[in-house]
């Protein structure tokens, strides 16, 4: 009989699964990726860890919430322009 180690399981650090899901749902959904990124950065800033998915979440969170927001403003502003043209 041998006497064979096993390795050791690895161990994720916090926030890891949840940084790279906060990133899938930014493309989906904006504003809840965004949210699930914060939450995943958050968690390995406290364990002390670096997390690129979830930091590219949220920058790309920030600019299609942005984007969104600004595309609305301009799309009532042509809509408000648009009635408001009186034909006499």
């Amino acid at each position: 009989m041998s006497n064979l180690q096993q390795a050791p399981a690895g161990t994720d650090y916090p926030g890891k699964t949840l940084g790279i899901v906060g990133l899938i749902l930014v493309f989906f959904t904006n504003i809840i990726g965004l949210i699930v990124s914060a939450i995943a950065l958050n968690q390995s800033k406290q364990a002390g860890y670096k997390n690129t998915p979830a930091k590219v979440g949220v920058i790309l969170g920030i600019i299609f919430v942005a984007l969104g927001v600004l595309f609305l403003i301009l799309w009532f502003g042509i809509f408000a322009a648009a009635f408001s043209v009186s034909s006499y």
